[in-house]
């Protein structure tokens, strides 16, 4: 497996990235990293309604490498089209496509979806949760990073996710939790590493300076090192509700994890049975109810799966 070559196709979100390159890591392959962007109106039009052409992509460079990928993973909506057209050049190439297609499975060799979006078929692998890069070892690889800034022994982090379709992320519903972080921590002598995300507006880095600086450390820009080390350093893990790719990454930790809720924008239904699922895992509870120690089995989903797959395209 480690001779294989494998493209990686995503928009260029953190969660998608992360889930790529935690499939990749998981099956032991080189590979490269393509962001994929459509020409307008196309990146504007559900994957079931675009062509199957590469007049819709902006780059074509990744497309020449065809005949030198064994792997193609795949992950957001606009990567759909450009998988389908590498494995239709060369059929010998192995697709695998992370979360819904929003077009027919059989497009793809694999798809890997969260369990709590509910998708079945024959190729379809389901996930507690999202894949993800993260791996123990560089948890504990890199938990030096920030011991300069923290004073205490008894350390929360704060990860920030940010605004999207689901949940407005505004100002009110933020300095709510920090307040309940002081209020669950602080207050009990903990010092508070404040993590932002890429989603992180630059206003929401600014408040959580003014509000949560003094105690203990904000990390003011995106900074893998920092992210992983404040997990190592950490007796207690706070995550946004925005994200369920975070909230996984941070089960990788084994540390007890609480999720700051937020009021949705509008029905989060997949939302509620992810959380529902890590609740009844043992890994999650919700901030503001009593901090105590728990334990759980770390969770890496992409190690599991990843060994699945290598099964299949073996066979």
């Amino acid at each position: 497996m480690k001779n294989l070559k494998a493209i990686l196709l995503t928009e260029g979100m953190h969660g998608m990235i992360s889930q790529v390159e935690g499939m990749a890591k998981a099956l032991g392959v080189e590979y490269s990293h393509k962001i994929v962007k459509l020409n307008f109106p196309w990146n504007l039009i559900p994957p079931k309604l675009t062509p199957i052409s590469d007049i819709i992509l902006k780059d074509k460079v990744y497309l020449m490498e065809n005949d030198t990928t064994d792997t193609v993973i795949s992950c957001g909506r606009k990567s759909v089209v450009a998988s389908i057209i590498l494995k239709k050049r060369n059929p010998k190439i192995f697709t695998i496509h992370i979360q819904d297609p929003k077009v027919s499975l059989d497009n793809f060799d694999v798809i890997v979806a969260p369990e709590h979006d509910g998708i079945n078929g024959n190729n379809v692998y389901s996930s507690k949760g999202a894949i993800h890069y993260i791996t123990e070892s560089e948890i504990d690889r890199t938990k030096p990073y920030l011991m300069k800034n923290i004073n205490s022994e008894k350390v929360v982090a704060l990860v920030l996710g940010g605004p999207n379709k689901y949940y407005k992320f505004d100002h009110e519903q933020l300095l709510n939790v920090f307040n309940m972080v002081k209020s669950n921590f602080v207050s009990k002598g903990y010092s508070v590493i404040v993590i932002p995300s890429m989603r992180t507006p630059k206003d929401s880095i600014e408040l959580a300076v003014r509000e949560m600086e003094s105690c203990g450390y904000v990390v003011k820009g995106v900074d893998k090192q920092a992210y992983l080390s404040a997990y190592g350093l950490a007796n207690y893990i706070v995550v946004t509700c925005d994200s369920t790719s975070m909230i996984s990454e941070a089960a990788t930790s084994g540390k007890p994890v609480f999720v700051a809720h937020m009021k949705p924008k509008k029905n989060n239904y997949r939302f509620k049975k992810f959380f529902e699922l890590f609740r009844e895992m043992g890994i999650t509870r919700d901030l503001g109810e009593k901090v105590e120690t728990w334990t759980y089995n770390k969770h890496n989903e992409a190690e599991r799966i990843g060994n699945l797959i290598r099964d299949k395209i073996k066979s």
